[in-house]
């Protein structure tokens, strides 16, 4: 399959996602607060590379690809290279930089459940949201056991494997994943025209 089909695909699964986080959000009241990046600067996220591709394509359509994994080869740091804080002093306060193109595991923590050990769903958000929005939490967690829909991470990952088994199973540290989300759409056109109808667009 082309890499552009697997764009388009994993972007109509973003685009899906997208109407069930926002029809959750506004049912259950939830809300991540403005300005908080405290789960993207988490250190030690892990992503697949595929969840990464439609971010790698749009950075080899705007001719970004080959400087970016640059920087991402001689970074150390295991935060999010895309995240962005407003300082030093507040860490935990900011932004991605490339919202737009976050993978599946910034689009799901907050907004999706896990099974526990008894199979019960479990809402997987922060510590923020439980504590500063605790009734709302508590609810839309019962609401959940009562067959309130509710995105799932396994059945989006599964769905993401679907496209790609290869990138979409692979669990890696986030900024491993980006790389390798970038080389695999270099590797792809070292040898191929540039993408057909999207010249103009780049």
């Amino acid at each position: 399959m082309a890499i552009e089909d697997k764009v388009r695909l994993v972007e109509a699964l973003f685009d899906r996602l997208e109407i069930e986080i926002t029809t959750f959000k506004s049912e259950t009241h939830l809300f991540c607060n403005a300005g908080c990046g405290k789960c993207c600067s988490t250190p030690n996220i892990d992503a697949s590379p595929l969840e990464f591709l439609p971010w790698a394509f749009h950075l080899f359509l705007n001719g970004k690809a080959e400087e970016t994994l640059e920087e991402l080869r001689h970074i150390s740091a295991k935060n999010c290279f895309l995240y962005r804080s407003l300082s030093v002093l507040e860490y935990h306060k900011g932004s991605c930089s490339n919202y737009r193109y976050r993978g599946l595991i910034c689009r799901l923590f907050g907004y999706g459940a896990t099974n526990d050990k008894f199979g019960k769903l479990r809402l997987a958000t922060c510590k923020i949201i439980k504590e500063e929005q605790q009734e709302n939490f508590t609810l839309a967690e019962k609401a959940i056991n009562k067959d309130k829909y509710v995105p799932v991470f396994t059945d989006y990952y599964m769905q993401l494997s679907q496209i790609d088994f290869r990138m979409g199973v692979l669990l890696l540290p986030i900024n491993e994943a980006l790389k390798i989300a970038i080389e695999e759409v270099l590797h792809y056109y070292a040898y191929r025209p540039f993408p057909d109808g999207l010249k103009d667009i780049a």
